[in-house]
C-alpha cells in the first residue's frame, strides 16, 4: 500500500510541475513560437483532471522494466500517456484530429515534452522518497 501511495503522489506532483510548465510555456509564448495553439489558463477546472490522471499514470512507474536506469525508464514510460493523448484523447474526445495536428504540427513534440517532464519529476520524487 505504501508503494502505491508513493507512486500516486509522485505522479500527481509530476503532473503539477508539468502542468505549470505547460501553462508558463503558453503564457510566455513558447508554444505559439512553435506554432502550437496550446495556451491553457491556470484554473482548477483545467488543472484538476491533469493531477488525477498524472497520479494514475504514476502506477506505470511500478513496472519492472529497464532496471536501475530510471532516467531512460522515465523517458520511455512517458510515451504511454503521450500516445494515449495523441491517438485517443485528441481525435475522439476533443476533436483536434489525430495527434492533435489541428493545434499545430509540433503538437506531438510539445505533448511528449510535457509527459517527459511529468515522468522525470515523478521518478526523481520516488528516488528521493
Amino acid at each position: 500500500m505504501k508503494k502505491w501511495l508513493l507512486v500516486y503522489g509522485a505522479g500527481t506532483l509530476g503532473a503539477l510541475v508539468a502542468s505549470i510548465g505547460l501553462w508558463l510555456a503558453g503564457r510566455y509564448g513558447l508554444t505559439s513560437a512553435l506554432d502550437v495553439r496550446i495556451a491553457p489558463g491556470l484554473s482548477a477546472h483545467w488543472l484538476y483532471p491533469r493531477l488525477v490522471w498524472g497520479g494514475l499514470w504514476g502506477f506505470l512507474l511500478l513496472l519492472p522494466v529497464f532496471g536501475s536506469r530510471w532516467i531512460f525508464k522515465s523517458l520511455v514510460l512517458a510515451l504511454v500517456p503521450t500516445l494515449v493523448q495523441l491517438f485517443v484523447i485528441y481525435p475522439y474526445t476533443t476533436g483536434y484530429s489525430v495527434a492533435g495536428l489541428a493545434l499545430g504540427l509540433l503538437t506531438p513534440l510539445v505533448i511528449y515534452f510535457y509527459y517527459a517532464v511529468w515522468a522525470l519529476v515523478a521518478s526523481i520524487t520516488l528516488r528521493l522518497a
